[in-house]
């Protein structure tokens, strides 16, 4: 059977009938790759789509507490691998693992620190949540601008800028005397992370070819997963025998090892982009946006909704956001193109992803409060407990995957969602006298088997629903309010 009559076929059994005169380019596109192993291979036409997509995602990839869904679109469907050595690709491996590790660590440990900051500090709830969010809000402003830097003026480069800014900024934390100066250190954290993330990612998929790629991923999953889960116990531990500096200061000798293997052994790698694409304006407008929307919603509940800093704001953020819209349907090269949205499954995708994680954000951010503050555990108790919720997602990642390949996504997409919400239901319930085992476990195991069934799902929708060349810009969208719109339902 000739190339043209398969595809006729596929098209016909799929209900495209016709496809291949719609989309010409489907002809050329159309090589599938081969899997890499440790990963899930998912096929699907779209009719708004101008190819036929063939996605690997791996399966033990959603280990990690409130870990993005779609991070490892960007490394399999990244750059081109540059030609380079064994040992070089080796190294390569390490300084992702190891650059996730600081930006997952950090996230995670914090929430830990957070009521030893309020004692040490003086400072109020809603310092607590600007000491979260400062450094969220540049997260995610400023992730798709990261990605693109680095193309342009060198993946290892940027990932080396933004480690040195985010452990300086990590130093700057742990010596902040006031609430104010840990807020501004945590904001340089957040910048730090923006060009740190994305360029973990592109180092991969910059270095290892594509039939090596998914044991790439699935390596740097685990070890990440790894990190993740004893992050908020190591921090619990140097929180409760020592300071919660220590939940900042940890990450030096990290950043600092990261460099030394950066400028020893990991090479150099560059995109092809043209000049003058790098959206400074919509950047700008996005983070003046999030920052009145974000400062609103933080501060209303002591100053009310009346008072002239808070409406402002608000004002403000909706304007610059607004703008924003505008820029990104003229501007040639947005940094968030807004026609991804004209599809239904990448558009409803991306409100699932900020609905869940919205809800798993603020759990996260009041769980290890509740638990230090109101139940009495000390740090390191309280980072152990969500332990349950990272093994039940490390253990049925497989699984998971199955159900996408066997059912499609639709069906654990409505199943996901609704388990989880039964975890979150149940994380309500426990009074001030619950035990962990009774209460707390129940819950957090529940919550941890909804996130298990949605997340793998919810990366195919995402990744299938766009070209190719458009999946690690989709991948940095569906970042974004998992890495950080979250302030405004905290």
């Amino acid at each position: 059977m000739s190339l043209s009559a398969f595809q006729s076929a596929i098209s016909k059994h799929l209900g495209y009938r016709n496809l291949c005169a719609e989309y010409p380019s489907t002809q050329s596109q159309f090589p599938l790759m081969r899997a890499g192993r440790k990963t899930l291979i998912h096929t699907r036409i779209s009719p708004r789509a101008s190819k036929l997509h063939r996605i690997k995602i791996p399966v033990n990839a959603m280990s990690q507490i409130g870990k993005p869904p779609c991070e490892e679109g960007v490394i399999l469907n990244g750059a081109s691998a540059s030609p380079c050595s064994a040992p070089s690709r080796q190294w390569t491996l390490v300084a992702p693992i190891l650059g996730s590790s600081l930006a997952f660590i950090d996230g995670t440990v914090v929430n830990v620190a957070l009521p030893a900051i309020q004692r040490g500090l003086g400072a109020t709830t809603s310092d607590a949540q600007w000491v979260v969010e400062s450094y969220a809000l540049f997260l995610a402003s400023l992730l798709l601008v990261g990605g693109v830097l680095g193309d342009r003026f060198g993946r290892k480069r940027i990932f080396m800028f933004g480690t040195g800014l985010f452990t300086l900024a990590s130093i700057g934390c742990s010596l902040s005397k006031t609430v104010a100066l840990l807020i501004a250190a945590r904001a340089a954290q957040g910048v730090g992370a923006a060009l740190l993330v994305p360029g973990s990612l592109a180092l991969i998929s910059a270095t290892f070819p594509q039939s090596e790629r998914g044991a790439a991923i699935g390596t740097w999953s685990a070890f990440t997963g790894i990190t993740a889960a004893i992050g908020p116990v190591i921090g619990g531990f140097l929180i409760d025998h020592f300071s919660w500096t220590w939940a900042f200061l940890i990450n030096a000798p990290i950043g600092a090892v990261l460099l030394a293997i950066c400028v020893t052994k990991v090479p150099e790698s560059k995109g092809k982009i043209q000049a003058g694409s790098i959206d400074v304006l919509g950047a700008g407008l996005a983070t003046i946006g999030l920052a009145g929307l974000v400062f609103a919603f933080i501060e209303s509940p002591m100053r009310g909704w009346t008072a002239t800093p808070i409406w402002l704001a608000t004002v403000v953020g909706v304007l610059a956001l607004l703008l924003f819209v505008r820029v990104e349907m003229r501007v040639a090269s947005p940094m968030l193109p807004l026609r991804l949205f004209c599809e239904r499954n990448f558009a409803g995708a991306n409100i699932l992803t900020l609905l869940l994680y919205a809800a798993l954000g603020g759990s996260l951010f009041f769980l290890p409060l509740n638990l230090i503050q109101v139940q009495g555990y000390s740090a390191t108790a309280a980072g152990a407990a969500l332990l349950p919720f990272i093994a039940i997602m490390f253990s049925l990642s497989r699984w998971a995957g199955g159900l996408v390949e066997s059912l499609g996504p639709r069906l654990p997409l409505m199943v996901g969602p609704v388990i989880a919400a039964g975890g979150f239901a149940m994380l309500a319930l426990p009074s001030v006298e619950s035990g962990y085992w009774m209460a707390f476990f129940p819950a957090i195991c529940v919550l941890g088997l909804g996130m298990s069934i949605t997340v793998a799902p919810l990366t195919t929708t995402v990744m299938n629903a766009v070209n190719k060349e458009l999946s690690g810009t989709a991948s940095g969208i569906n970042n974004a309010p998992c890495r950080g719109l979250l302030p405004c339902w905290q």
